[in-house]
């Protein structure tokens, strides 16, 4: 059902089973895929793609020209996967063409209110983004990851696979999968996330894997490329583990230690 005052562009494509709330506007080349629902004054504009069963609340903000002074307004692109929950006053942003020109949400996310997604990020599947948590651009969230409310994320951080960063935290450097970080003025690791690691049936043997390698890399005043050396050496090489390494190595902001 779509209410009579909701404002939709002619190029928008709309599934017949989405319900779009009063005053919702709805631009050009936006398409909403079915068991959509699209709240109250909800905003989307152009070159957005919602998947199916999302629920959007009244007042997000989505697909807006990204906050970028590099932006000459290139056609760039919004996509948000199945099944994600955007709350009140949300405000995402499509990507640039610097950054490759897409934003990208991933399935079942969960975007609580006043969350800010600018240009050019990825999340994967089902990242929780509490309130007022803000994504600067280009950055790249792992599948399962969760941030705290008012959490900060710097331009192109990653943060990686099932890791958590609690309220309140700066993040500037990368955050490794599996994780627990927080604190002001800087975040600083505090050990394994073993707590989300439980809530999604690792096994035990892994779960002490991964405490084998956090404590070989950032509790031994190793070199990286020592304590990767030792890693590779004395602990089991779990999928897990061989996520962790590359994600280090690969880092190019550095990593929060």
């Amino acid at each position: 059902m779509i209410h009579p005052t909701a404002v939709i562009d002619s190029n928008a494509v709309i599934d017949p089973d989405v319900e779009i709330g009063p005053y919702a506007v709805i631009g050009p080349d936006v398409q909403i895929h079915a068991g959509t629902t699209i709240g109250a004054h909800v905003t989307i504009d152009q070159y957005t793609t919602i998947g199916p069963d999302c629920t959007i609340f009244q007042h997000a903000a989505i697909g807006a020209m990204p906050q970028d002074l590099k932006y000459r307004g290139e056609k760039t692109f919004l996509r948000i996967g199945r099944g994600t929950t955007i709350r009140e006053f949300v405000t995402i942003h499509r990507g640039t063409g610097f950054g490759g020109g897409m934003t990208e949400i991933g399935e079942e996310n969960f975007l609580m209110a006043y969350v800010h997604i600018a240009h050019d990020c990825f999340t994967g599947r089902g990242v929780i983004l509490a309130n007022a948590a803000s994504l600067g651009g280009h950055i790249k969230l792992g599948d399962y990851a969760t941030l705290g409310a008012f959490v900060a994320v710097h331009q192109f951080v990653r943060i990686g696979d099932f890791a958590f960063v609690g309220a309140v935290t700066a993040v500037t450097k990368d955050v490794p999968p599996y994780m627990l970080a927080s604190g002001t003025p800087r975040a600083k690791l505090h050990g394994l996330n073993v707590v989300g690691l439980k809530r999604r049936d690792f096994q035990t043997e892994t779960v002490l894997a991964l405490k084998k390698a956090y404590r070989i890399v950032f509790r031994l005043g190793l070199t990286l490329n020592e304590a990767i050396e030792r890693v590779n050496a004395e602990v089991d090489q779990a999928p897990e583990v061989t996520s962790l390494v590359e994600f280090i190595k690969s880092s190019e902001r550095g990593i929060t230690r």
